[in-house]
């Protein structure tokens, strides 16, 4: 299929949801589609689209597995680690049913391992972060400010979410992804407000690793964080080397089918 800008273009899409974040995924070799802000937003669109947390094209790489290429529904760009465990699923539905993969994201390489249901996705390392309030902001591929609660249900989640998210501080990077975190010992109730849905979503990858770092940092240990997440549950392992570094950052959870149909660009 040749590279189409003005062209219609109809194809397969698939509807994939890890811990309850939900993406329309693609086959990168039936879409070469050049996708603009306003097609990305009409397909994640909830009321005009299929309706999604993201939209994921996966494509043949001449160099790893395959490519992970991620849009907000805003159709701006990242590293979602959700979409990555996703993505993978994905590659190994339609692909190749093997159990170990390396891919490329917008922020670099990873490897991940499929157990079961469940992927694991190597994370960019940390090379720090900084106290902000009463919680933190990390970059876990995305950038995320993780703030502990009292009362993790009783929050303004939205109104709450959309201030720190807005911030001053964060202007120069476009904002950051926000995460309300309730914790015991080395176990996390997490809430996370996200940029380009600009909503709450059941679970964030990147933000249950940066909640999960956030846990190791305040235990000054290695270690597993088990992670409860509106839409299920999630392991972050990793290594600490210093205040806020890690090295060897994990995200485990599942990933699943959900359905498929036909959608025209």
């Amino acid at each position: 299929m040749r590279l189409c800008y003005f062209c219609f273009v109809k194809g397969k899409f698939y509807k994939y949801q890890g811990t309850g974040n939900d993406f329309v995924v693609l086959d990168g070799r039936d879409w070469n589609v050049q996708w603009t802000a306003e097609q990305v937003q009409k397909i994640c669109s909830r009321k005009w689209g299929v309706g999604s947390d993201g939209l994921i094209i996966v494509k043949p790489h001449a160099e790893w597995d395959f490519e992970m290429i991620f849009f907000n529904p805003d159709g701006s760009q990242s590293f979602c680690g959700n979409g990555s465990r996703v993505a993978v699923r994905f590659f190994m539905d339609h692909f190749s049913p093997k159990n170990e993969f390396t891919f490329l994201a917008i922020d670099g390489q990873h490897t991940a391992v499929a157990d079961g249901n469940d992927i694991k996705v190597k994370m960019s390392n940390v090379a720090g972060g900084m106290i902000w309030e009463t919680g933190c902001f990390l970059n876990t591929g995305s950038p995320h400010v993780v703030l502990p609660v009292e009362h993790l249900n009783d929050i303004n989640l939205v109104e709450e979410g959309r201030r720190v998210r807005y911030h001053q501080d964060f202007k120069q990077g476009n904002g950051s992804n926000v995460n309300f975190i309730a914790q015991q010992g080395d176990v996390v109730n997490v809430r996370t407000y996200e940029r380009g849905v600009e909503d709450e979503t059941l679970s964030c990858g990147t933000g249950v690793t940066a909640a999960g770092l956030y846990v190791l940092e305040s235990l000054g240990k290695s270690g597993t964080v088990k992670v409860h997440t509106r839409g299920g549950e999630l392991e972050v392992a990793a290594d600490r080397l210093g205040v806020y570094q890690f090295e060897n950052v994990y995200l485990k959870g599942g990933a699943e089918f959900v359905f498929e149909g036909i959608w025209e660009v």
